[in-house]
């Protein structure tokens, strides 16, 4: 077989660079020959087409273009994932994504900030503030009433898509295939990623998801696991996580102190 003259695409499937832009190995029992050259195909559907139409498979003036790279880069949560993508995305000048990122950009219009394990504590500090200073307690509970009234009413309604998002970001649950197609598939498919390339940060995270991947035809040219040692990530997640509960703390009790200050104000 090595004395084989094989085709422009060698042994990955014409037709799959054709159409899809994807390097897929082709098999040897879906080969053809055209013009003394040896092709093969991922299935015996894409032989059928090439043997109909071989022109518009193979080079002509210039060679076959070659997809970009398309990486997956995953690690537990502080492995260093996101620091690691972005300096191969500046390197070899493709797209980065970071995958809860743009989970979160999604919705973000609608829920006016980051839901999640990780931003809740963030959202915490807003129960301490005193959202104004009236003669009266009266008036304190009916300000902060109309606060909430006025909250509630900006808050829009999420579709059944971006419910789907909002508890994947919450509660980790599986993001179901039809909401993935809508952003994932764009990723391989469609200008500017398709010719670019990317290195997707954080996805696939689980078997279901590698599946989505297979039965879509999304195959990643490389997939990296980082593999970080437990210390090392409590050295890193620990210290700011620490600093943030002392600030919350002492926003606390600046807020107690206020309201026993207002509270006093309004016995005078």
């Amino acid at each position: 077989q090595k004395k084989r003259h094989m085709g422009d695409t060698k042994h990955f499937c014409p037709v799959s660079l054709k159409e899809h832009f994807v390097l897929h190995p082709g098999l040897q029992e879906y080969a053809a020959k055209y013009k003394e050259k040896i092709y093969y195909f991922s299935t015996s559907e894409y032989r059928e087409k090439f043997l109909k139409n071989p022109e518009e498979y193979v080079a002509h003036n210039e060679p076959i273009q070659a997809p970009p790279l398309r990486m997956c880069l995953l690690g537990t949560h502080g492995a260093g994932k996101t620091t690691c993508a972005r300096q191969i995305a500046d390197k070899l000048g493709i797209f980065h994504i970071q995958f809860e990122e743009y989970l979160q950009e999604l919705i973000l219009p609608k829920t006016k900030k980051k839901v999640g394990p990780h931003f809740d504590e963030e959202h915490e500090e807003d129960d301490f503030k005193i959202p104004i200073l009236s003669e009266d307690l009266e008036d304190v509970s009916q300000s902060m009433t109309k606060t909430e009234t006025e909250k509630n009413k900006q808050e829009e309604v999420l579709t059944d898509e971006e419910e789907a998002i909002k508890a994947n970001l919450m509660d980790s649950k599986e993001l179901p295939p039809e909401v993935l197609d809508n952003f994932v598939l764009d990723w391989w498919k469609k200008e500017p990623f398709r010719s670019t390339g990317f290195v997707l940060d954080g996805f696939p995270r689980t078997v279901d998801e590698v599946k989505y991947l297979a039965e879509r035809g999304l195959c990643p040219d490389v997939a990296v696991y980082i593999e970080v040692e437990n210390s090392d990530i409590l050295d890193r997640l620990f210290p700011p996580r620490l600093k943030r509960w002392k600030e919350k703390q002492r926003k606390k009790s600046e807020y107690k102190k206020k309201l026993k200050d207002l509270k006093a104000k309004i016995r005078v």
